[in-house]
């Protein structure tokens, strides 16, 4: 028997503040959390909802280097971009707040003098990285080298982006600071360390016995993580950005982001309620939720229970719902990259069509494994589902009983079997929705609503009450009547999920608050009751709208290409004599033509000062015929004629491939009389 809770106490990871939020984040993280804790409150549940920006850590420290600010620049500016981010796309934080706070560094340094004072630590000195040069130790990511897996140069100390093995830094080879370039060197320092070994065997019945049902991707890595044997794990660490080390000669040391960061729940919450805040964390009868990605599943199963555990008067998480992770067209989503759809990016391309996004994400969310993200996906869906079924139903319903009875709610007049049958099919909504709800799967729960909106389309086109109008109105009106109280139980079931059109669909229905409790009602709209003006709910997307943001990443594809391009090793070196034998010159192109059967190649007529000369070149795919004739080249006029396609061509053109594998032909950049040798 499952334990009754008061209240709801749900936190959602904290992003990093080092760069904006994306699909991959919302979808999973932000959006189930959203619409669970909209979910209670629909039910009039006591629930809190907190968020807020993870501002310390390497990432932000690099960011900050690169772009030649202060960590404070970093993270006021992207707190800011993913703060005003959440609001618009309907977010409902009660606060979402940031760890470069005073009450969280306070709270974060208590907590970490509550577990050093009772003895919940092991202090270990240790050799690390060190950059002579910069005179620094180096975290992780400040560490490059090669893979010892798959080879890349570029591989980082805590992880390779190329295979996506995890690494340590003694892992790599030839190892560089990203800060000087130099070799760094290994010297001692001092950490504090939570020796999570000790906590094994109550983290082994806490989560493998007591919590069986907790999601098969988050059982799965915690039972993994058990089975392979807990370590200590150092709670601090050398650098100059985050929560300062609260002890005399820790100077230069702060707490290990991933100590300080869970810490930021409790800080947010403690600036949102500074009297009671302690009845959300501390009493026994309030349900924590964390709601975060797979790679936070470690930390918050494991370690930051641990750490409650050990400081001992908080309460655990009930449940760790951790969604896996969310594809972009096939290629992992990568903010260094800038391979993603932000959130900020999409607000600004799609206004007013938050909720075409939380409704792919949802139905698309990556709840046991990974999903990949499309914009034709993006666009059917809007354009199938939204569009033709749940917006196409409502607006019938509403504009025929404009039409037909002035916009007020018809009576509900004889039944027949067919529409006992629909009335049958949704009463039971309420249970399906809340089943998947209470269970996390909101995918499941998400179809559900949107069966509702195909039951109302069919009973629509099925009934024909702009038909049945022309003779019998009773019927007319029962028909409208009904669907009707299916688009006022849409208005219900989809306000989790779908916020922005659940508001505008209850303007247009003319109702304040409708209570989660009337879901699967068929009396909801009382006879007579004056509808609003009837609007769409949703816009179809055009195909020239997809093609602009498939543009634009494959625009990011090609950048990234060019930024990541390394030159060709040089030839082996030749003797002087062996390059004077190549005769190389400038002519003019009198003719160019297309070869025919043959995509690539274009055949010149070349003025090479003494005659006319064809050469076949194989650049087709990079020139039209016409836009060359008139132009200067350089070819190699010695080369020994060959036959290409039936035509002799004497000599070869010069041209350059550039990093995407696109060929520029290489010419004079002044005019040159033909016969011009090269060289």
């Amino acid at each position: 028997m499952s334990k009754k809770f008061n209240r709801t106490l749900v936190t959602s990871a904290l992003p990093y503040a080092n760069g904006p939020v994306h699909i991959g984040h919302l979808a999973g993280v932000y959006i189930p959390a959203d619409i669970y804790v909209r979910y209670l409150r629909l039910k009039g549940k006591e629930v809190l909802f907190i968020g807020g920006s993870d501002e310390h850590g390497v990432p932000i420290t690099i960011r900050a280097k690169k772009e030649g600010v202060t960590p404070q620049d970093i993270v006021d500016k992207y707190h800011g971009i993913i703060k005003k981010s959440f609001e618009e796309f309907g977010i409902a934080f009660d606060i979402y707040s940031r760890t470069s706070s005073e009450i969280h560094k306070k709270t974060a340094s208590d907590f970490f003098l509550k577990l050093y004072n009772k003895g919940e630590f092991e202090e270990k000195t240790s050799e690390q990285y060190y950059d002579e040069e910069a005179k620094m130790f180096l975290a992780d990511r400040y560490i490059m080298g090669e893979c010892p897996h798959c080879g890349n140069p570029n591989a980082y100390g805590d992880q390779c982006e190329s295979c996506g093995t995890s690494l340590s830094p003694t892992d790599l080879k030839n190892p560089r600071s990203t800060i000087s370039g130099k070799t760094p060197v290994m010297r001692e320092t001092k950490h504090w360390y939570l020796p999570l070994d000790k906590h094994e065997s109550w983290l082994r019945q806490w989560i493998l016995e007591d919590h069986k049902e907790w999601k098969s991707n988050v059982y799965g890595q915690c039972k993994s993580w058990l089975d392979m044997g807990l370590q200590p794990r150092a709670v601090s660490r050398d650098l100059d950005w985050g929560v300062p080390i609260p002890l005399e000669g820790a100077e230069g040391k702060v707490l290990y982001v991933w100590f300080d960061a869970p810490i930021g729940y409790i800080s947010n919450t403690k600036e949102l309620l500074p009297e009671s805040w302690e009845k959300w964390w501390k009493d026994e009868d309030t349900k924590l939720l964390h709601f975060i990605g797979k790679d936070n599943i470690v930390f918050h199963c494991i370690v930051f229970p641990a750490m409650l555990k050990a400081e001992g008067s908080f309460i655990l998480p009930e449940n760790v719902p951790a969604n896996e992770f969310l594809n972009l067209e096939g290629d992992k989503i990568s903010t260094s990259r800038n391979w993603a759809v932000w959130l900020h990016e999409y607000l600004e391309d799609f206004p007013g069509q938050q909720d075409v996004l939380r409704y792919v994400l949802t139905a698309n969310a990556p709840e046991t494994k990974d999903n990949d993200f499309t914009w034709k996906d993006f666009q059917a869906r809007n354009n199938n589902e939204l569009v033709a079924i749940f917006g196409n139903f409502v607006n019938r319903a509403m504009v025929l009983t404009h039409k037909y009875f002035e916009g007020k709610v018809p009576a509900c007049h004889e039944l027949t079997d067919y529409d006992k049958d629909t009335l049958a099919e949704f009463t039971n909504v309420k249970e399906e929705v809340e089943k998947y709800l209470e269970t996390y799967r909101f995918r499941d729960a998400l179809k559900e609503a949107m069966n509702l909106a195909r039951i109302g389309n069919k009973y629509l086109a099925d009934t024909e009450p702009w038909k049945t109008a022309k003779s019998d109105m009773p019927r007319t009106e029962t028909i409208l009547n009904i669907s009707l109280q299916i688009a006022a139980n849409l208005a219900i079931a989809f306000e989790p999920f779908l916020p922005f059109s659940a508001d505008k669909l209850q303007h247009m229905l003319n109702v304040e608050t409708l209570a989660w409790e009337q879901l699967g009602k068929v009396d909801i709209l009382p006879t007579g009751h004056q509808l609003n003006a009837a609007d769409l709910l949703f816009a179809k997307i055009e195909d020239e709208t997809i093609e602009k943001q498939v543009q634009k990443l494959l625009d990011t594809k090609k950048a990234n290409e060019a930024s990541e391009y390394k030159a060709a090793p040089v030839k082996p070196s030749i003797q002087f004599p062996d390059f004077e034998k190549v005769d190389i010159r400038v002519g003019t192109v009198l003719e160019c033509i297309k070869v025919p059967k043959a995509d690539k190649l274009l055949q010149f007529l070349i003025d090479d000062g003494i005659s006319k000369r064809t050469i076949i070149s194989g650049i087709a795919q990079w020139y039209k015929p016409e836009e060359l004739v008139g132009r200067q080249v350089c070819f190699i006029a010695n080369l020994e004629p060959r036959k290409l396609r039936g035509i002799e061509s004497c000599g070869m053109l010069l041209s350059a491939e550039n990093a995407d594998g696109s060929l520029s032909l290489i010419q004079p950049s002044a005019l040159i009389t033909p016969g011009s040798k090269v060289g």
